[in-house]
Formats: C-alpha cells, structure tokens, sequence
C-alpha cells in the first residue's frame, strides 16, 4: 500500500490489524467525530463520509466489480467500480484514487467530482447499515484492471442496456442505485449522449 501522511498512521509495523476508523459527519458533511468502522454500520448506524467510484473504458461501459466473497459486508454482490471510507483526515478525492489501486490495481485518469448523496440503506443479508454521506466521482480507467482477490471477486464492463439486464438477475449492492442515480449528471458529460447513461 502506498504510504501517504494519512495512511501512515493506520498502518501497523508489525503486521497485525488496527482498528480502523471512519469519519463521522453531520447532515451537511461537517466532520463532528470518528468511530470503529463496524460500529458505524451497526444498526441503526451513524453518519459518515464515505465514496463512490465510476470509472469508464473509451467505449463508455461501466467498469462494475464483484466483491470478494471474504468481505463482512456485502459479499458476493455486484458494485459499482470503487467504494469505500476515506480515513479521518484524508480528502475524499485522495481516498477514492488509492482505494481505486489498491482494490484494482489501476490509477483512474479524469477523476473528476461528481457531487455528492445522502442515504439510510439497511443491508437485510448482514444487518449492518449504510448510513453514508457519499462523495461520488466519475473517470476513464485505460490501463488493464489487476484486482485484488482479497478485495474483488471478478469484473466487468458494461454498457448502459447490459447493466439493466444484469441488474434486472444478479444481486448488487444496497447502495448501487442510488449512487449511480446521483452520479449520472456527471456519468453522462464524460462518456457523452451515445453511451445512452
């Protein structure tokens, strides 16, 4: 992992696992305290800040990951590019390029801001709840995705049409909707009107 100012400080010399802490906000975004990632999704969940990331090839498909089949949230269902929680302190924009490499292997070219959503999603498999003030960005990737197992169990590029289709049969994440909806403004001035986003 690539050290930065922010996660040198959740890094463990000795090769065992902190705890790691999520960034508490208020219904504006405003950072009001931290607290234990699983605690934060524990029903019926605090707000935090969290990200959301669409990445796209040069044919305007959505780059969709898997998750592996070892995550505690949200195992086995299908997302969009790149997810996650920035570390307190760090910019959301920081966050979303280096968990962007480290989950796939790949620096995001383009990556722009595309606003940000608010949402109370209860995930009925596991429980936990996504209680999230989300900073979604959109970007090209142009390199070849090298995942990480540990992190994504497969990949896929898809058009507009294919992702309806796949959504309309496979089980995707509580929060996908509703991140690609509040993204699309965005998703549709990168790839232009013939992608059909």
């Amino acid at each position: 992992m690539p050290i930065t100012p922010a996660t040198a400080t959740h890094s463990s010399s000795n090769g065992t696992a902190e705890a790691i802490l999520l960034e508490l906000v208020d219904e504006d975004g405003n950072t009001i305290g931290t607290a234990e990632k699983l605690t934060a999704h524990q029903p019926p969940g605090q707000l935090h800040r969290a990200f959301s990331v669409f990445l796209f090839d040069e044919r305007g498909r959505l780059l969709l990951q898997q998750r592996a089949l070892g995550k505690y949230h949200s195992p086995g269902v299908w997302s969009n590019t790149c997810c996650g929680h920035p570390y307190p302190g760090e910019a959301p924009f920081a966050a979303a390029a280096r968990r962007t490499y480290e989950e796939l292997g790949v620096s995001p070219s383009l990556l722009a801001e595309a606003g940000t959503v608010r949402y109370n999603h209860p995930d009925p498999e596991s429980g936990l709840v996504e209680q999230e003030f989300n900073h979604l960005f959109v970007g090209m990737v142009q390199a070849p995705v090298r995942p990480d197992p540990a992190e994504v169990g497969t990949t896929a590029f898809v058009t507009a049409a294919e992702l309806a289709e796949r959504h309309a049969k496979d089980p995707f994440s509580a929060w996908f909707m509703t991140v690609l909806d509040a993204a699309r403004p965005a998703i549709r001035e990168l790839t232009g009107p013939s992608a059909d986003w």
